[in-house]
C-alpha cells in the first residue's frame, strides 16, 4: 500500500468534501428521540440521514451499497455493503459502526457559534454532532476510499450507522435482527463514538460504563400549598428526596452504597490506567472549566481515571416540579421528580442493578410519602476481549504513522450501548473503539468541536488497521460460524 497516497487522500477528502458536507448536517436539528418526541413529525432524522447516505453514494469505492433501512415506526439506519479486495485473508466481516442523532442544543456556546451553526474556527469545526458522532459515516467511507485509491486491502465491510444512539439505542436490536444474514460473520468491528485522551495519539478504548436511568417522583400532597401553613407539618417533597439519594450515596464523598452496582477491576485494565495516567498527568481533570476555587475530588491521576470508568457513579441530570425562580411563589410543593443517571461498572448486569435501585428507593416511604422510580431502559457496559497480536500489532504501526507516537488505551466513562450487543452476539470479534472526543471537545454540552487533524488521523488509522486486519495469517482468522438469529 503507497502510505503517502493514503495520507493525501485522506486530508484532501476531508478538505475538499466533508468538512463541507458534515458543516451541512450540523445545521439540521436532529435531536435523538428522548429530546425531540416529535421527531417524525418534524423531520429532521430522516433529513439528516438521506443527506449522510447520499454523500457516502457518491464515494468512489467498488461494489459499494448505501441503503437507508427505515422499520415501520422507527428511526432510521444506514446501512452500506462493500465487497472485500481480492487479497484480502478469510470470509469474514468488518463492521464499522457510528450514530448520527444528537443531544439537545444546551445554552452556554460561544459568542459567534451555535449548536446548528457550523463554524470553524482554526483547527475546530464548532456545532452540535460534529463529533458525537456526524462524522463516523464520513470517516468510515473515507478510510475505505483511501484504501483503495493506495492499493489497500480490507475484507468484506458493513457500515452501520443508527439514529437512536443518544436515547439508548432502543431501536437497534430491531435493525441487527432485520439485517442479521446480512450482517455476516464479523471478525473486526471498530466503532467511531469513543473518546481520546489527548489529540496526540490513537486511543483505543478497553471499556464501557453500564447505564442505569430513571425518574425519582416524591409526592406529599395533592396540590401545592401556602408554605407558611404547611411547611412544620408536611415534610417537604424535596427534603425526602434528600433521604432518598442518601440510601444510594453517601454524599460527602459520592461513593454508591448498594453492594450490587460495584465490580472487581481487572489487573490488566488497572495496569493500563496506570500507564495512562502517566501520559495524561494533571490534563486527567486540568482540562475542565472549574468554578471559582472547585476541585477534583482528588489529584491521584490513576485514581480518577479508574473513578471515572470502573466506579459506580450518581449525577442529577434533570428536575421537575421546581418553578422557574422568577415564578417562584411561597409554596410548599406537591412534588418533587429528579432525573437519575447512574454509571455502572463495565460488567455490572444493568437489569439487576435496575431492579435494586428501584427496592432501595422505594421501600419504606419516609412519612409515608408516595415514592415513584420509574426506571427506563438501562444499559449495560462492555469489557473489551484480550487484544489479538494482530490488532496490537496493527495498533501501533498505525498510530506511529498517522500521528508519530504509540497509542493509549484507557476506559471511557460513557455508554454505547450497542457494543456490549455486539460482543454478545459475536463474541470472538475483535474490537477497536476509538474516536475524536478529546480535551474540551464537550460533547453532549456546550462548545462541542471536532478537532479536523485528529480526525484526519483516525481516518488514516482505520484504514491502516483495516489493511492489516485484511493482510493477517489465515489462523487468526475466526472459523466460518452461521450469523447469530
Amino acid at each position: 500500500m503507497d502510505q503517502e497516497r493514503l495520507s493525501q487522500h485522506i486530508d484532501e477528502l476531508w478538505d475538499v468534501s466533508i468538512i463541507a458536507a458534515l458543516s451541512a448536517y450540523i445545521r439540521i436539528p436532529n435531536k435523538s428521540p428522548f429530546f425531540d418526541a416529535q421527531w417524525r413529525e418534524h423531520g429532521h432524522m430522516q433529513r439528516a440521514a438521506e443527506w449522510i447516505a447520499s454523500w457516502c453514494r457518491a464515494r468512489q469505492i467498488p461494489g459499494l451499497q448505501v441503503e437507508l433501512v427505515q422499520l415501520a415506526g422507527r428511526t432510521p439506519v444506514i446501512f452500506m455493503e462493500i465487497p472485500g479486495t481480492a487479497d484480502a485473508a478469510g470470509e469474514d466481516t468488518v463492521l464499522l459502526y457510528g450514530h448520527l442523532d444528537k443531544q439537545p442544543e444546551l445554552g452556554g456556546w460561544l459568542e459567534g457559534t451555535g449548536p446548528w451553526q457550523p463554524t470553524l474556527r482554526g483547527d475546530r469545526l464548532y456545532g452540535r454532532g460534529s463529533a458525537d458522532d456526524g462524522y463516523a459515516a464520513f470517516a468510515a467511507l473515507a478510510a475505505l476510499e483511501a484504501l483503495h485509491a493506495a492499493g489497500g486491502s480490507h475484507a468484506r465491510c458493513v457500515v452501520l450507522i443508527e439514529a437512536c444512539e443518544e436515547s439508548g439505542s432502543y431501536d437497534l436490536p430491531h435493525y441487527v435482527a432485520h439485517l442479521s444474514k446480512r450482517l455476516g460473520d464479523v471478525s473486526f468491528v471498530v466503532c467511531l463514538d469513543s473518546g481520546c485522551g489527548d489529540y496526540e495519539r490513537l486511543w483505543s478504548t478497553t471499556s464501557l460504563r453500564g447505564l442505569v436511568m430513571g425518574n425519582l417522583v416524591v409526592r406529599v400532597l395533592e396540590e401545592g400549598v401556602h408554605s407558611g401553613d404547611a411547611s412544620g407539618i408536611v415534610a417537604s417533597s424535596f427534603r425526602i428526596a434528600r433521604q432518598l439519594l442518601s440510601r444510594l450515596e453517601d454524599e460527602r464523598t459520592g461513593e454508591l452504597k448498594l453492594r450490587q452496582l460495584h465490580a472487581r477491576v481487572p489487573k490488566e485494565r488497572k495496569q493500563q490506567t496506570e500507564l495512562t495516567a502517566k501520559v495524561l498527568k494533571k490534563s486527567v481533570y486540568a482540562g475542565y472549566r472549574w468554578a471559582g476555587k472547585m476541585r477534583p475530588v482528588q489529584t491521584d491521576p490513576a485514581q480518577l481515571l479508574l473513578r471515572r470508568t470502573w466506579s459506580p457513579t450518581l449525577c442529577i441530570t434533570a428536575a421537575a416540579g421546581l418553578p422557574d425562580l422568577s415564578s417562584a411563589g411561597n409554596v410548599l410543593r406537591a412534588s418533587t421528580t429528579l432525573k437519575l443517571s447512574i454509571r455502572l461498572p463495565p460488567t455490572c448486569d444493568a437489569k439487576r442493578a435496575t431492579a435494586r435501585v428501584k427496592h432501595t428507593l422505594e421501600k419504606q416511604p419516609p412519612y409515608g410519602a408516595l415514592v415513584r422510580f420509574e426506571a427506563e431502559d438501562g444499559a449495560d457496559g462492555w469489557d473489551a476481549p484480550a487484544l489479538a497480536p494482530w490488532l496490537g500489532e496493527a495498533l501501533r504501526s498505525a498510530s506511529r504513522a498517522s500521528f508519530g507516537k504509540d497509542p493509549c488505551f484507557m476506559g471511557e466513562g460513557g455508554s454505547i450501548p450497542f457494543m456490549a450487543m455486539l460482543g454478545r452476539k459475536f463474541p470472538r470479534a475483535q474490537f477497536l473503539i476509538t474516536g475524536v472526543l478529546g480535551p474540551q471537545s464537550n460533547a453532549h454540552g456546550p462548545n462541542e468541536f471536532l478537532h479536523l487533524p485528529t480526525a484526519k488521523r483516525v481516518t488514516a488509522c482505520v484504514a491502516r488497521v483495516l489493511d492489516a486486519h485484511a493482510q493477517r495469517a489465515p489462523s487468526a482468522a475466526p472459523r466460518r460460524r452461521r450469523p447469530a438469529k
